[in-house]
């Protein structure tokens, strides 16, 4: 795939022109809805096998091979050009497809709270070709050991015409927030524990569609930390026994002993010891209630994966990511208005509508912009695009990671399962601990 930025001026005619494509197929890729009105500064994905590269002043064969990880000589030769002869700026280079890795790709399933029944399932739909896991959320641990279940809608069937498996999700939520409370209830009896793990595995039995037991069990009170450790070790004795894996859901913590409840319970080394794998929940720097920024800033985000790393193998960690970003009514002010969650491409259309300009936050490797309303107050707006997708793969490849993890299904953003495709290969599971082999989205 090739990623474009939107300049001034720019048609999708002259885009698919430079690239050898048609204006159709980058409007179908990118689901644009009026292809006459791009955005100065979107990012867009153009469907083709491998890429283009234009030289800059100061560009050698040589420099361009060891970018993209090719011999000098065997880019000369698939460009019919001589490997010795001067090249001039402007000139146009294909580089050919880059080598997938393989990689684990889950994405958590909410049927509440975000689109409605239909356009979520169709969103699920669209992702599935590119998922080992969907994530239905949540089963909510009740204080005697029970489960309340969610509504699952028709994501069993999704996933088992499109071949992903199922994660049971298993939380400590009580009246739609995580529970210390609640944590401490299960962690503090061992009966309870034993109910609840009786009752997790009598519902997947049942259920026929699970192959991986998922806890997200967050805002864990700091002297509990053991007790649930101990409490996951128990139960994956028990989830194994019965033929299921097991994970957990961590939060984003960059040393061991980082203060604040939602970190303190989580033991990076002794639940990464224990469990198949985890899924670091690395985002929501930027959030609701918080001050303009970005969700998942790229350098935050890597500090909080080598943290990792010191604990647990590579191939233990899934890497959190937002399909969401953020439109901050401003002036911020702490405790007044929380942002308004939006998908990427209701980002775009809103900087489309109110004649805004896209700009990028190359630290941060993130987009933003800044509109003012109908009623005359200034938004700034943080989400994600291909550019910044892009970088977060390139930093799971880096890190020789497990896969990624998105929270959650229902936030438009076409180019990430597009881009997804052509990173990785997804890794598919049958009866949670069988390799069945990696799978492709279908050809474009």
């Amino acid at each position: 795939m090739q990623i474009y930025v939107v300049q001034s001026g720019d048609t999708l005619w002259n885009i698919a022109k430079t690239y050898s494509t048609t204006a159709a197929d980058i409007a179908e890729a990118n689901e644009i809805p009026e292809p006459d009105r791009l955005v100065v500064g979107q990012a867009l994905v153009i469907p083709i096998q491998g890429m283009y590269y234009f030289i800059q002043p100061g560009d050698t064969l040589w420099q361009i091979g060891r970018r993209y990880g090719m011999d000098y000589r065997e880019l000369a030769r698939i460009n019919n050009i001589n490997p010795y002869a001067v090249i001039y700026p402007g000139q146009r280079i294909y580089i050919p497809q880059r080598i997938r890795t393989a990689a684990v790709a889950n994405a958590y399933f909410e049927p509440i709270g975000v689109r409605p029944g239909q356009m979520l399932l169709n969103d699920a739909r669209n992702a599935a070709p590119y998922l080992s896991y969907f994530a239905p959320f949540s089963y909510e641990a009740q204080p005697d050991g029970t489960l309340d279940p969610p509504p699952t809608a028709d994501i069993a069937s999704i996933a088992s015409s499109y071949g992903n498996s199922l994660m049971m999700v298993v939380t400590n939520l009580s009246e739609g927030q995580f529970s210390g409370e609640l944590a401490r209830t299960i962690s503090e009896s061992a009966q309870i524990q034993d109910n609840l793990i009786r009752n997790i595995l009598s519902t997947a039995d049942e259920a026929g569609i699970y192959t991986d037991i998922h806890f997200d069990f967050e805002y864990i009170p700091v002297d509990l930390r053991d007790r649930y450790t101990a409490f996951i070790r128990k139960a994956a004795e028990a989830a194994r026994a019965a033929g299921y894996q097991i994970s957990v859901a961590l939060a984003p913590k960059t040393n061991a002993d980082q203060k604040g409840q939602w970190y303190a319970g989580h033991d990076y080394g002794a639940l990464g010891s224990i469990v198949d794998f985890v899924v670091i929940m690395t985002y929501e720097w930027g959030y609701s209630g918080g001050p303009p920024m970005a969700v998942s800033p790229i350098v935050p985000v890597e500090r909080v994966l080598q943290y990792a790393l010191t604990e647990m193998p590579a191939n233990k960690i899934l890497m959190g990511q937002n399909l969401y970003g953020y439109d901050w009514t401003l002036p911020y002010v702490a405790g007044e208005r929380f942002a308004r969650a939006l998908s990427p491409q209701s980002a775009i259309n809103v900087a489309r509508d109110n004649f805004a300009s896209i700009s990028y936050d190359e630290r941060a490797q993130a987009p933003f912009f800044f509109y003012r309303d109908a009623e005359g107050r200034s938004h700034e707006v943080w989400f994600e695009d291909a550019r910044s997708i892009q970088a977060k793969f390139d930093l799971i490849k880096r890190l020789k990671l497990k896969g990624i993890s998105y929270w959650k299904i229902g936030f438009q953003f076409p180019q990430n399962w597009l881009l997804l495709g052509d990173n990785f290969n997804i890794t598919r599971y049958q009866n949670g601990l069988r390799d069945i082999g990696n799978s492709q989205p279908p050809a474009l």
